[in-house]
């Protein structure tokens, strides 16, 4: 990378970091740290939640998709509109009123509420576990952008440079540094995008002749995909909306209901179209220019393998000249920033309240102790960031976890009458436990279906199970 990318680079991390030092000056309380002082605007939030739901690792992803799939990898954020859509409608109306009286902090708050201490226990441990993974594909994220965008730089230094950023600066700020850095850092990818990095990836294949030429009719179609896969992101990313530590956290900070209904809608319009095709369209550049052995320079022949989440990254440093690429760089680590921030406050904000089950306090004791937590379980995503490969797979085996596990409690509680403690806790477990036993045993699963399949459907079995059995005993 040329010293003025890399001066623009560094510079921003140091902002990153200084921002990070300011609100852990600011900071005075345990509102402060978990939900912004609960007074965010409906633009904030809604930045906030598009950059944390899309972030790096979906960004990266995209570029993937678009890379194998063409324009039909864009169907993978129609799923983030939907769910958005459907959360403020009939969600935030009914858990904004309920998280105001009750002051909460956490998504497993919610449960306790419902169905008892136990419950809350188990959804903390579902949902800790759920951030730490999605934390690891943030880090893996950067850390592949960083190996592609900076000369002898190994993929393994590059998530160790990675993790320590991102968990620093998160371990200092809190959430309010979050939200007020995710809204700057989504406007800087956007303008990147929008006015650098597909214009420039434009011209430089030839334009659109010469980009319909180089590749099948296929990446230009959005049917390039099976069914399996569209089943796989609406059952894996839509329930996502109705069961994210980092949404909840997002509503509990708006500043009313109205408010948070309103960024969810400002969240979905970003994800779909806007996102969604700006992704794909930049990874099926990254096609045509590998296939037309434009990477032969940085070590990826034509002839060779290539790993599709590395195409995007490579095609930026091909087609940027220096500056524009360092402005580049740093709107993708803004993404990548922005959400493993939010997520490793999640997981934080999961283990001190649900597990520990410390008391909340509004106090500057309990907010050093979120902060040590905070710090380990960024230790623990970098360490887990050094085991896996491929960024999106590791963000939907984390969403299929705790998707399988939370979504039935939630429905219960808004969507049907019977209410059964017992019934909530057993789908929990059957639900993350068979999501997560297909996951690490790698079957080969009926019609190739996804294992979150299996899990959710255990997950209403079971539920409906109990709760019968209880109304036979009584």
């Amino acid at each position: 990378m040329n010293w003025i990318d890399l001066t623009i680079f560094i510079v921003y991390m140091i902002l990153m970091l200084g921002v990070g030092l300011y609100f852990l000056r600011r900071n005075k309380s345990a509102d402060d740290y978990y939900v912004g002082g609960r007074t965010m605007s409906k633009w904030h939030i809604g930045l906030s939640v598009v950059a944390t739901d899309v972030g790096g690792g979906f960004s990266i992803g995209l570029g993937g998709l678009g890379f194998v799939l063409g324009l039909s990898g864009s169907w993978m954020l129609f799923t983030g509109l939907l769910g958005a859509w459907l959360a403020g409608t009939f969600l935030i109306p009914k858990v904004y009123p309920l998280a105001k009286t009750e002051n909460f902090l956490t998504f497993p708050q919610l449960l306790k509420h419902s169905f008892g201490a136990p419950a809350a226990f188990i959804a903390g441990l579902i949902s800790a576990i759920g951030y730490l993974g999605f934390t690891s594909s943030q880090i893996l994220a950067g850390a592949k952008l960083a190996s592609a965008s900076f000369v002898d730089l190994g993929i393994n230094e590059a998530l160790i440079i990675m993790g320590v950023i991102a968990v620093v600066y998160t371990f200092m700020g809190g959430l309010k540094a979050v939200i007020y850095t995710d809204t700057v850092q989504w406007i800087i990818l956007l303008a990147g995008l929008i006015g650098i990095g597909i214009p420039l990836g434009y011209f430089y294949l030839g334009g659109w002749e010469a980009i319909k030429d180089a590749l099948p009719n296929e990446f230009f179609a959005f049917d390039n995909i099976t069914w399996q896969q569209i089943v796989k992101w609406l059952v894996t990313i839509i329930p996502i909306w109705f069961v994210g530590m980092t949404l909840y956290q997002r509503i509990y900070a708006s500043k009313s209901a109205k408010e948070a209904k309103r960024a969810w809608y400002i969240a979905g319009v970003f994800e779909y179209p806007l996102m969604a095709f700006m992704g794909v369209i930049i990874g099926l550049f990254a096609r045509i220019a590998f296939m037309n052995n434009d990477f032969e320079a940085l070590g990826f022949p034509a002839t060779g393998a290539i790993d599709e989440e590395m195409g995007l990254p490579l095609f930026l440093r091909t087609i940027l000249p220096p500056g524009l690429m360092g402005l580049m760089m740093a709107a993708y680590f803004s993404a990548i920033m922005s959400t493993a921030d939010s997520c490793l406050m999640a997981s934080s904000g999961n283990i001190i309240t649900d597990i520990l089950k410390l008391p909340a306090q509004n106090s500057k004791r309990y907010m050093r102790i979120g902060q040590a937590i905070t710090l380990t379980i960024g230790a623990l995503a970098l360490l887990l960031a050094l085991q896996m490969q491929n960024v999106l797979e590791l963000m939907l085996y984390s969403y299929a976890f705790m998707v399988s596990g939370l979504i039935v409690p939630v429905l219960a509680i808004f969507f049907w009458k019977t209410k059964s403690p017992h019934a909530a806790i057993s789908s929990m477990v059957a639900g993350g436990g068979t999501t997560l036993s297909l996951i690490i045993g790698k079957f080969d699963l009926p019609l190739g279906l996804d294992p979150n399949i299996f899990g959710i459907s255990a997950a209403f079995l079971v539920y409906f199970i109990v709760v019968e059995v209880e109304k036979r005993l009584k």
